[in-house]
């Protein structure tokens, strides 16, 4: 007969075991982020200054001549910074409104053959490469619209990739919204289209910008579709029909420049700080959307 003390003693245990094991395997699973991190802090501080984010990039023979000296390449990343800021500000202003107002649109039209149609299809263009949306961009609105490379081109190309998530993220969240305050709306002979922009969005803004959030996050970081369609930049360009630069594309153009290593480094601490930046808001906001905060 087993006492009912060891059987205690064995199931806390096991308990125990099994916590460590978790926390071993967890340990494990995370160490390459910890270690790439680490990689970039180190290998990346000496160059963030000042100039780094107030000045374009040097050319060749100024980060030699650097290099050469031992001293930090001169220079900064201003004209991928301002190029990103702008295509993804133009990619936003497209992107938003179009697929809010379908998510809006799928929630309203549930279990209807088209809705699932475009919910399907919502799905696949999700799982497409960025270098295929990059293609298409290019075929469309790159030899078919600007009649060459342009800002505008690699807005379109990011805002197709904005849009499934944003979508998603929109139908959800409507799905959170109780029923009720659509009702009470109703009965209060609100028109429909009020009650959706005075009522359910404001009500969900919280999981709206969340989605919202993690797509910037997604396309801020993209390389394959900007090297279709914006080419790049040595400038600051503020202008969405020219050429222009972005952040990964200059992390491209540095990693082929033997001279350059060092700016290499510096952009990619840079852009993941932004993204894990945007990352942690939209986490916040999704807990203070759920009550967990």
């Amino acid at each position: 007969m087993i006492d009912a003390n060891d059987n205690s003693k064995w199931r806390e245990f096991k308990n125990k075991l099994f916590f460590r094991v978790v926390i071993l395997l967890s340990g494990i699973t995370i160490s390459p982020i910890v270690l790439i991190v680490f990689h970039l802090l180190v290998k990346g501080y000496k160059q963030i200054n000042f100039d780094f984010f107030t000045k374009v990039a040097p050319d060749t023979l100024q980060a030699m001549t650097a290099v050469r000296n031992g001293e930090l390449i001169p220079g900064g990343i201003a004209n991928g910074i301002s190029g990103t800021l702008l295509m993804v500000l133009t990619a936003s202003v497209m992107a938003i409104p179009v697929s809010v107002a379908i998510g809006i649109f799928l929630y309203e039209n549930q279990g209807k053959r088209y809705t699932n149609l475009i919910r399907n299809l919502t799905d696949i263009l999700q799982g497409v490469p960025s270098i295929v949306l990059g293609l298409i961009a290019y075929i469309w609105i790159v030899k078919g619209v600007t009649h060459g490379f342009s800002a505008l081109a690699g807005s379109i190309a990011l805002a197709i990739m904005m849009l499934p998530l944003i979508i998603r993220s929109t139908e959800e969240t409507m799905k959170m919204i109780p029923v009720s305050i659509k009702e009470a709306g109703a009965a209060l002979g609100v028109p429909y289209h009020k009650i959706i922009l005075k009522v359910m969005i404001p009500t969900g803004a919280s999981g709206l910008t969340t989605g919202i959030l993690l797509s910037i996050s997604r396309v801020i970081g993209e390389t394959a579709p900007l090297m279709l369609t914006t080419l790049g930049s040595t400038a600051i360009n503020l202008d969405i029909t020219k050429p222009t630069s972005a952040v990964p594309l200059q992390i491209w153009e540095f990693y082929n420049n033997p001279n350059m290593i060092d700016l290499v480094w510096s952009s990619s601490l840079f852009l993941m700080g932004l993204v894990l930046t945007l990352n942690i808001i939209a986490k916040r906001i999704s807990m203070k959307y759920s009550g967990n905060s």
